[in-house]
């Protein structure tokens, strides 16, 4: 009986994180500004802060339960700002059946239950 314990326990240990084995902890998200390009954009959470340094760009995030706040700048029009918020993963309710309370615990931590949409359009008006 005992061993049977530890075997299901070590089973169910493998399975804890699910979310972070798939997904992990990171995306890309794409910023735009419309027809204005070239503008330069901070992007920030909880869990760090990133730049794209021209516009339309790309950058890799860390995932998080916190808004998404991206601020753009360009000479001649007035700062951009957008606050986007993060989803939670179907995938993050699947885990809390096989992985259990610890695995959805560690992916809402780590992030890895949360997505950004993939594309964040901040609006910018010439001054």
């Amino acid at each position: 009986m005992i061993r049977k314990l530890i075997l299901i326990s070590a089973c169910l240990s493998v399975l804890t994180g699910c979310a972070s084995i798939v997904n992990g902890t990171q995306q890309s998200v794409s910023v735009h500004n419309g027809a204005i390009g070239g503008a330069t954009c901070s992007l920030s959470n909880n869990k760090g802060q990133w730049f794209i340094s021209n516009t339309p760009g790309s950058v890799t995030v860390n995932r998080s339960f916190d808004d998404l706040r991206v601020s753009c700048q360009k000479r001649g029009y007035r700062h951009g700002y957008r606050r986007v918020g993060s989803s939670t993963k179907a995938m993050a309710f699947g885990n809390v059946i096989f992985g259990g309370v610890v695995g959805a615990g560690v992916d809402m931590a780590d992030g890895a239950a949360y997505d950004y949409p993939t594309s964040i359009f901040v609006p910018m008006q010439r001054v």
